[in-house]
Parts: C-alpha cells; structure tokens; sequence
C-alpha cells in the first residue's frame, strides 16, 4: 500500500528535536538561506556586521525570521526554513565553530554537548515520541 508522502513527513514531527528539511521549509526558508550564504563573500560579512538589522532588511524575509536571524535563535530558524549548513555561514561570521553554535540548540552547554558527541552522540534512551509521551 502506497502512503501519502505528507503523512509520511508528519511522523517526523513526532520525533523531538527533530526537523527535517522539506521541500515545504525548503520554499519557506528561500530568503533566509540566501541571506546565509551571502555571509562567504568578506564584503557582505563587513557590511552585516555593520549594521545586522539594515543587512537583514534587504533580504525578502518575514519579519519572524529576520527576528530569528538577529535573535541567533537557531531552531526557531530550521522552524522557519533555515538550514543548518546554510546557517553555518552565519555561526562562522560570529566567530563559532560548528559544533559550538549547535550546542545551543539543545538543553546543554558546549562542554557538556562536546563530551556527549565524542562519546558517541545522544543516548537513544529517552523522549522518542511527542504524541505518545515516550
């Protein structure tokens, strides 16, 4: 039996802390990456910097994900349609590796998010369904 790809999507917000980068978030989240991206280029960089909140209103984006963008809210950005790689131009920018900014996507600070990846990641023990509380 066939399942409709929607349904199929939904599960996934089941899962918590789990988003995963649709075609929908992909349309949504345009703008946002584009203003991503144009962080590898030093002038943009420079000129973000200057100003965040003037860089940002250039770029055709709700005022929710600008918000987002200049809060540094990075899940309420892949909420909005960000995506993670994209918005590594921007932990880059502000002087954060990678795995630092992440970290602040979770209930941890860096060290203790650092220790949990080198030892194997997180625990599959735990929180596995919203809807079923488990």
């Amino acid at each position: 039996m066939k399942q409709d790809i929607h349904e199929y999507l939904a599960e996934f917000d089941d899962i918590p802390g789990t988003r995963v980068f649709t075609a929908a978030r992909a349309r949504r989240g345009y703008w946002m990456n584009q203003f991503a991206m144009s962080l590898m280029k030093a002038e943009n960089r420079e000129r973000f910097k200057a100003d965040e909140r003037a860089y940002i209103d250039e770029w055709p984006m709700s005022e929710e994900q600008k918000q987002a963008l200049l809060d540094r809210d990075y899940n309420r950005c892949l909420d909005l349609g960000g995506n993670v790689y994209f918005l590594s131009k921007l932990f880059s920018t502000d002087g954060f590796s990678f795995a630092q900014a992440v970290s602040t996507m979770t209930d941890m600070n860096f060290e203790e998010y650092q220790a949990m990846m080198l030892a194997g990641g997180r625990s599959p023990k735990g929180l596995r369904s919203i809807k079923e509380g488990r």
